[in-house]
């Protein structure tokens, strides 16, 4: 998990959600809003551990989740979305393997992210056909414009 100088607003409820549902926490900070943190940075170092296997799944919190988004899915092999409802939670997972969720502090408070988390890191990817189907277009998307 990550936060921008505007996300640590959610960083207590956050940090602590994943921890009561047992998962090991991975901390790429920030915890001061004093200092400015960009998000990009910290978009690249939740992607890097996903790309890396530290890390299976990564929550980004900045102000609106747009920005983080935006900065994730640049990175080969992360699929970054803004989630503000449980229906996107859990669906961009179960669809489209999401692997990061990226949160706005500006836009949800404490108990809605509790439950995006939850809901997040509760579902799991249909592995239907169709569903993989779309994924290896993606990856043929990264491939060929990479090269670009």
């Amino acid at each position: 998990m990550a936060f921008d100088h505007r996300g640590v607003q959610l960083r207590d409820e956050v940090l602590a959600t994943v921890a009561d549902l047992g998962h090991d926490v991975i901390d790429l900070g920030t915890d001061t809003a004093a200092v400015r943190i960009d998000y990009p940075d910290k978009s690249r170092e939740v992607g890097e551990a996903i790309r890396s296997g530290d890390a299976e799944r990564g929550i980004l919190v900045c102000g609106s989740g747009v920005g983080a988004a935006i900065a994730a899915c640049k990175i080969a092999g992360i699929r970054a979305a803004i989630c503000h409802d449980v229906y996107s939670a859990h669906q961009g997972v179960e669809h489209d393997d999401m692997n990061v969720l990226c949160l706005g502090s500006e836009v949800v408070g404490p108990s809605l992210a509790r439950d995006l988390v939850r809901t997040f890191l509760g579902a799991k990817f249909d592995g239907g056909e169709r569903y993989v189907r779309r994924l290896e277009k993606i990856e043929q998307m990264e491939r060929s414009m990479s090269n670009a």
